[in-house]
């Protein structure tokens, strides 16, 4: 979508076709016949436009609640933080009593629309596109009046004397391909780090997947998972840190997690006892699976491998807990022969620490029945073993 296009979907002629079009959900059978229609009554790239908006609107459902009224481009989209998450993100800068944030490559908005719930927002952006749309985003949320957008070059660009920042690189290249490491963001984390140490009130989104090996040691590092899934890393400078080095959250909640809790010696290797822990991906990233263990009484069962295991089972925000009921040698033949005496037809398979496919082991078993269970492919004391279990 280009500038005349969007300029376009924001007039009263452009309002009127979009909710008319929004009133018919687009489907691969009446894709081409809404295009077509619309084509009589306006230029092809309009036409486009208006069903590629109502295209997003609809995935952007899942992250925003005023999607309906919100534009987008289909990679902003993808890389724009969830709501829930921005929203968090945001309360820490309130916590910390900053009223007014610059927002640099702050896209179509998701995080602006959060920050100018608390106060006002510089939202720097080098396609005027997105930042147009930022712009419409923030109002659709009622705070249009605090955003103050700024199309510029971050790469070029002079510090700005804002009292703290929000970094949001790009972390996909042209090709829509991810970028792993910071030194190869847009603009790459060496760069942030020059504004940083003009304002040293900086938060920076980071991938959840990121090296540790590439951080700068005096950032506190937080990973952040919603609903179960890790959804994005970031760093925290200045006064925007909290205590101890590294933290997991989880939403909605929020519950954290940080090096700094539940200290003590190295948490125990044991056989696996009645219930197995597995704990929430954004723990695993912050490397807090010990302090977990500490919090739950439970111990691992290996030494390199995330899972826990108690004789308890312990509720707990920070990881799911399973009933186990056999822990055995991997052997195909015997784990085939134990699932059918049981009549277990359907089986979710999770991994780690073993070479084997999950679905290449479902087609192996050829299950028949109406029971279910959960299988944990994996390493106890460094041999190979499943575990087999039911959620608590």
């Amino acid at each position: 979508m280009d500038l005349h296009a969007l300029h376009f979907l924001l007039s009263p002629a452009g309002q009127a076709l979009l909710q008319e079009t929004a009133a018919t959900p687009i489907t691969p059978a009446n894709h081409l016949a809404i295009i077509s229609r619309l084509r009589q009554r306006v230029a092809p790239e309009l036409a486009q436009a208006i069903v590629e908006t109502a295209l997003l609107r609809r995935q952007a459902a899942a992250k925003f609640s005023r999607a309906a009224a919100m534009y987008f481009t289909r990679s902003a989209l993808e890389q724009a933080s969830a709501e829930p998450v921005a929203a968090y993100r945001a309360g820490r800068f309130a916590a910390a009593g900053f009223r007014t944030v610059a927002d640099l490559g702050c896209g179509v908005g998701g995080d602006a629309l959060a920050l100018a719930q608390h106060g006002q927002v510089i939202g720097v952006e080098l396609d005027l596109v997105r930042l147009s749309m930022a712009r419409a985003n923030v109002a659709a949320y009622g705070r249009g009046d605090r955003f103050w957008p700024l199309q510029a070059d971050l790469r070029t660009l002079a510090p700005l004397p804002a009292p703290a920042l929000f970094f949001d690189p790009a972390r996909r290249d042209a090709r829509g391909r991810r970028l792993r490491l910071v030194a190869a963001y847009r603009p790459p984390l060496a760069l942030i780090l020059q504004w940083q140490a003009v304002v040293a009130h900086t938060a920076v989104k980071i991938s959840p997947g990121v090296d540790y090996a590439e951080l700068p040691a005096h950032a506190a590092l937080e990973f952040i998972s919603y609903q179960g899934e890790v959804r994005e890393g970031a760093l925290w400078f200045g006064d925007l840190r909290f205590s101890g080095a590294r933290r997991a959250t989880l939403l909605p909640g929020p519950h954290t997690l940080t090096d700094t809790d539940y200290p003590g010696a190295d948490v125990a290797v044991t056989p696996p006892k009645a219930y197995l822990y597995e704990p929430d991906g954004a723990v695993i990233r912050a490397h807090l699976v010990q302090p977990l263990a500490r919090l739950l009484g439970a111990t691992q069962i290996d030494r390199e491998i995330a899972y826990l295991t108690g004789n308890t089972a312990v509720d707990t925000p920070f990881a799911r807990c399973f009933a186990l009921e056999a822990a055995l040698p991997f052997q195909l033949k015997r784990l085939r022969r134990y699932l059918r005496a049981r009549g277990v037809g359907e089986v979710v398979i999770k991994k780690r620490g073993s070479p084997l496919e999950p679905e290449w082991l479902r087609r192996q078993l050829r299950l028949r029945g109406d029971a279910a269970r959960t299988i944990f492919l994996t390493q106890v004391q460094g041999e190979p073993t499943v575990l087999i279990g039911r959620p608590t």
